[in-house]
């Protein structure tokens, strides 16, 4: 078992090239894995194998997609003000499905606090309400993204308040009491089952793919009849294997850890 888990951020758009746009790296990378032979998993899937309740062997030659944050570009096909029109993810999923009829799935980890949403929509974005949440349902009804937890307000650097009792943001590691995880993690669990009833979330994110000793080895396995989370992943560039920290599984982040094609296919090399 040895499963790369692929991060893309939609709201990535600098220009129209593969290394300053991840619309355009995931389109590319989704032909890539196709020509290569991978196939394409939930990632939900990858941690039954890791936990023991799905047979790890059936997920030889996979790789597991994963979206951050839950903004607007994850779902709808939008007009870029300086790089103009950008197909959202979902339709470039449904374009890969329609073109090869492959499955294909992806997990959308998404800031789940509407108040931080719309501050980040402004000082993120450009202030168009392209992070609000209501396209989640729509695309859990579909099946093909799953939304699932990325904490309640990402302790970001841009909001003028966030959970963290010393005003720390900017950091996730900051979040170190068990008060501080039950309003980031449990809180907004919370939310998201009550808004995608009946589904229930199981998957969590860390934002900016930091974590601590508290979160990885005493918040999260102690108290998971609280938050109710199976697994949560961090960003260090290694496939998932079973010899892996449930508690902080290894992501490859779009544009942090390969940037071109090459780059790409040598990531996939080095994880068969």
């Amino acid at each position: 078992m040895r499963v790369p888990v692929l991060t893309y951020h939609s709201i990535n758009i600098s220009g129209n090239d593969y290394a300053d746009n991840d619309h355009v790296a995931l389109a590319a990378d989704l032909r890539a894995l196709q020509r290569d032979g991978w196939r394409i998993v939930p990632l939900a899937q990858v941690v039954a194998g890791l936990i023991g309740e799905a047979d790890p062997a059936g997920l030889e030659r996979t790789v597991a997609l994963s979206f951050d944050d839950g903004a607007w570009f994850d779902w709808h096909d939008l007009d870029h003000p300086s790089c103009g029109p950008q197909r959202g993810f979902a339709g470039i999923l449904r374009d890969f499905v329609a073109a090869t009829g492959a499955a294909v799935h992806a997990t959308s980890f998404v800031i789940v606090a509407p108040q931080a949403r719309a501050i980040l929509d402004r000082t993120c974005l450009i202030g168009r309400g392209w992070w609000d949440d209501q396209w989640w349902p729509l695309a859990q009804r579909e099946g093909l993204i799953a939304i699932e937890n990325h904490s309640w307000d990402h302790n970001h650097d841009t909001l003028p308040q966030t959970v963290q009792r010393d005003g720390r943001s900017g950091t996730f590691r900051s979040i170190e009491t068990w008060a501080e995880a039950d309003a980031e993690i449990r809180a907004a669990a919370d939310w998201l089952d009550a808004l995608l009833a009946p589904h229930r979330g199981s998957l969590f994110a860390f934002p900016y793919g930091e974590s601590n000793d508290y979160l990885v080895h005493e918040y999260l396995p102690r108290f998971g009849h609280q938050h109710r989370l199976r697994a949560a992943f961090g960003t260090s560039p290694a496939p998932v294997t079973l010899h892996a920290t449930r508690w902080n599984l290894p992501r490859y982040v779009c544009g942090q850890h390969w940037r071109s094609p090459e780059e790409f296919e040598r990531l996939l090399r080095e994880c068969r």
